[in-house]
C-alpha cells in the first residue's frame, strides 16, 4: 500500500492513457481527489482542446475541464514520472468481427517504454478473458526489461461508463477490480475507492474481471436481439411491438428491453471478443453469435421498411428525398463509433438513395471521417419525402408530428413517409396524422 500512500500524498503521479469517453472522466475524477494526474493521449488535437478547456466528449463539460488540474499531454516521456497507470484505450473489432487489439497493443508498448520499477498498470479496455496476461503483460515486460510480479504489478478493472448517461456515472457505478496478486489487488482497490463512491467489487483474478465485462454486455445484446427478432415477426403479424412490450412490462419480472439499433463501443463489440476466445478453445457460440447476427441486420431491415413504405405511398424511392434524424449510436451523446445508423445509410445506397443526415450532437468532422457523411442542420431540411427518426435525441423528441409535417414537400399526407425507429410517437397520433408511417 506504499504506492497508494505516495499517490494521495502527491509524492507519486497517476497517469491515464487514452482520454476518450472513459479515460478523460476518470482522469478528472482522480485529479478532483487531489492526486497528481497525467492525462496522455496520442491525439495532439484532442489534447489541445482539453488544454483550451473544451470537452469534445460532453461527459464532464467545458467548465470542469477548464478547472481540472490534470496535466494533459501527448508527450509519452511524461509517463516516466508516473507509477500508477490506467490504460483506457478503445478495443474495436475488425471487419471480420475478430478483435482489433491495435490500440491496446500500442498503449502497452508506450507504457512499457516508460515503465519504472514499483509501478502498477491497470487495464480498463474491454478484452477477451486472458488477453491481459497473454498479450499485454509480455509487451510490458519486453518494452521495459522488467518482470511482472517482482518489478511491477498489473490489474484489470473493466470500464462501465455509459456515454451520455447523466444518472449512471463513474462515481455511482460499482467497479470490478482485480490484480495479479493480493498486493496488487489491495493497491488497485484502494486507489479506485477514492473515486468510486458506491465502492469496488474485487474478483479473484484478471480473467474473471475480463469475463465480467464481456458477459454483462453480451447479456444485454442477446436480450435486445430477442426483441428485435420479435419486432420483425410482429411486423409481419401487423402487431405493434412497443405496445406488446408496454403490456409485458406490467408484470413485475419483465426485463423491459425494447427493439432497436445496437451499436456503440460496448454492446455492439464486446460479444465478438467473447466468442473469439471461445472459438479458439474449440467452442462455437450457439446463442451469442446469432444474437449478433440479428442485431447487425437491423439497419438493413429499417432501410428496407422505409423503401417499402415509400413505394406504398406512391413514391419512386430513387427520386425520393430521404432525411435521417440522428447519426450517433445513442441519444444525447456525440459518440458516433460503430453507429448502426450507418447501416441504414449503406443499405439505402444500394437503392441509389443518398439521404440527408441531421444530428446536432455529432461532430461534422467525425461523421465525415468515419462514414463519409455530410451533416446538415434542421434549418436546411425541407421538401422531404421520407423522414427516418433514427436516434432519440431530446431535440428530436421535442418535435411533434405537426412539426415534422413542415419538413415534407407539399402534397397529401398519405404520400409522406415517416419511419419511427425509436417509437417516439403514439400509435393513435400516428394514425390520426394521416402520414404513411412505420415504427420498429
Amino acid at each position: 500500500m506504499k504506492l497508494y500512500e505516495s499517490l494521495i500524498n502527491k509524492k507519486e503521479n497517476l497517469s491515464v492513457v487514452g482520454l476518450g469517453y472513459v479515460g478523460m472522466p476518470l482522469a478528472v475524477a482522480f485529479a478532483g481527489k487531489g492526486l497528481n494526474v497525467i492525462g496522455f493521449d496520442l491525439n495532439a488535437e484532442k489534447i489541445g482542446l482539453y488544454k483550451e478547456g473544451k470537452d469534445p466528449t460532453n461527459e464532464v463539460g467545458d467548465e470542469v475541464i477548464k478547472n481540472t488540474t490534470v496535466n494533459f499531454t501527448s508527450d509519452e516521456s511524461m509517463l516516466k514520472t508516473a507509477k500508477f497507470h490506467v490504460v483506457a484505450v478503445p478495443t474495436p473489432v475488425n471487419t471480420d468481427h475478430t478483435p482489433d487489439l491495435t490500440p491496446v497493443i500500442g498503449a502497452s508498448q508506450i507504457v512499457g517504454r516508460n515503465l519504472v520499477p514499483g509501478s502498477v498498470v491497470v487495464y480498463e479496455s474491454t478484452v477477451y478473458p486472458g488477453c491481459t496476461e497473454d498479450v499485454c503483460i509480455p509487451i510490458l515486460e519486453k518494452e521495459s526489461g522488467l518482470k511482472c510480479g517482482p518489478d511491477f504489478k498489473v490489474g484489470y478493472s473493466p470500464e462501465r461508463i455509459n456515454p451520455g448517461d447523466r444518472v449512471h456515472r463513474l462515481e455511482n457505478i460499482h467497479k470490478i477490480v482485480s490484480g495479479i496478486d493480493q498486493e496488487a489487488l489491495e493497491t488497485i482497490k484502494a486507489v479506485y475507492d477514492l473515486v468510486i463512491e458506491v465502492g469496488t467489487y474485487p474478483v479473484s483474478n484478471l480473467r474473471t474481471a475480463e469475463a465480467v465485462k464481456v458477459v454483462e454486455n453480451s447479456q444485454r445484446d442477446i436480450n435486445i436481439a430477442f426483441m428485435n427478432e420479435l419486432a420483425m415477426v410482429f411486423d409481419r403479424m401487423d402487431i405493434d411491438t412497443n405496445e406488446v412490450v408496454d403490456g409485458m412490462n406490467t408484470k413485475w419480472n419483465a426485463l423491459g428491453f425494447r427493439p432497436g439499433l445496437v451499436g456503440g463501443h460496448c454492446i455492439g463489440v464486446d460479444p465478438y471478443y467473447f466468442t473469439y476466445e471461445a472459438e479458439k478453445l474449440g467452442y462455437h457460440s450457439q446463442i451469442i453469435l446469432n444474437g449478433r447476427i440479428v442485431n447487425d441486420s437491423m439497419g438493413t431491415y429499417v432501410a428496407d421498411a422505409a423503401v417499402k413504405k415509400m413505394i406504398e405511398a406512391g413514391q419512386a424511392p430513387r427520386k425520393s428525398k430521404v432525411v435521417i434524424l440522428g447519426l450517433t449510436f445513442k441519444e444525447n451523446c456525440p459518440d458516433t463509433r460503430n453507429s448502426k445508423v450507418n447501416d441504414i445509410i449503406r443499405r439505402l445506397d444500394t437503392y441509389s438513395i443518398e439521404p440527408v443526415v441531421v444530428d446536432p450532437w455529432a461532430s461534422e468532422r467525425d461523421a465525415m471521417k468515419e462514414y463519409g457523411v455530410t451533416l446538415h442542420s434542421m434549418d436546411e431540411i425541407k421538401d422531404a419525402d421520407c423522414i427516418i427518426v433514427a436516434v432519440a435525441h431530446n431535440e428530436f423528441k421535442e418535435l411533434t408530428l405537426d412539426d415534422l409535417k413542415k419538413l415534407y414537400k407539399a402534397g397529401p399526407d398519405n404520400e409522406k413517409v415517416l419511419i419511427d425507429v425509436k417509437g417516439l410517437y403514439k400509435i393513435k397520433d400516428l394514425k390520426d396524422s394521416g402520414l404513411c408511417w412505420w415504427r420498429l
